[in-house]
């Protein structure tokens, strides 16, 4: 009778931390001694999380045939220019930072002694001297100060970064120059890695290959990171940066 209580007691455990990690422990679990199945090949536009896309797109203009020719005026194709210039056009982002180097050190020292001497022989009009036992003077105030100050810092980067990001046009400036916006999310297991660009660029400056380097970007906003499990890892725990922020020594 006391195994089957300790048996039961076991597997009432078991079921009791399925139901607390929900349906992601018990899917696991179902998958034990299985392969991995495929996802099934189905209508995108069924899904539950499924939003239609929206971006910026040109004015509209009214194309009318010229005659007796045989191109039609504004086909994206046979010799005209496919770089991107209008609003909703995609181009590629080069992003090649080669062995980029930074090294700073500095060192900064003080000190500080300081040391007032006051001595009052009378006060409020009275002599206190007949107070004071005998070879000693009256009233004296003697104060020290000393401080001292030693900071260091160091810092050496290296780094590379060789990547490339469609971005899409947003904006069309006055001057002719386009903004652009461009973001990519790639998930590998539990975390995602996130590209991120924005900025603004020449036309004149985007390649016959319709791409551009980001040197040629102005007000360039490159990011390259993620967030998941890893990131969470690699970063420190929320007590320790709060105790870093708030601990003044």
């Amino acid at each position: 009778m006391i195994k089957l209580n300790s048996l039961s007691r076991f597997a009432a455990c078991l079921l009791a931390t399925a139901a607390l990690t929900g349906c992601g422990a018990t899917e696991r679990l179902s998958r034990i001694g299985q392969v991995p199945a495929l996802s099934p090949v189905v209508n995108p536009t069924l899904n539950d999380n499924y939003r239609p896309v929206t971006m910026p797109m040109p004015t509209p203009h009214i194309l009318s045939p010229a005659p007796n020719s045989l191109w039609r005026p504004g086909a994206r194709a046979f010799f005209e220019d496919q770089r991107a210039k209008q609003v909703g056009d995609v181009l590629t982002v080069v992003v090649n930072i080669q062995n980029e180097r930074a090294q700073l050190s500095n060192q900064t020292s003080r000190n500080r002694t300081g040391s007032e001497n006051v001595e009052a022989p009378n006060v409020l009009g009275l002599n206190p001297s007949f107070l004071q036992p005998p070879g000693i003077g009256g009233p004296s105030l003697d104060v020290d100060s000393t401080s001292a100050f030693t900071g260091t810092g160091t810092v050496n980067r290296s780094e590379s970064i060789n990547l490339r990001l469609a971005a899409i046009v947003t904006q069309i400036l006055p001057n002719g120059n386009l903004a652009i916006v461009g973001k990519q999310e790639v998930r590998v297991n539990g975390d995602v890695r996130e590209l991120q660009v924005a900025g603004v660029l020449r036309p004149e400056d985007v390649r016959s290959d319709n791409t551009i380097t980001w040197d040629k970007i102005a007000e360039a906003r490159i990011a390259y990171g993620g967030r998941g499990t890893i990131t969470d890892v690699q970063q420190p725990r929320y007590g320790q940066q709060i105790f870093d922020v708030l601990f003044p020594f």
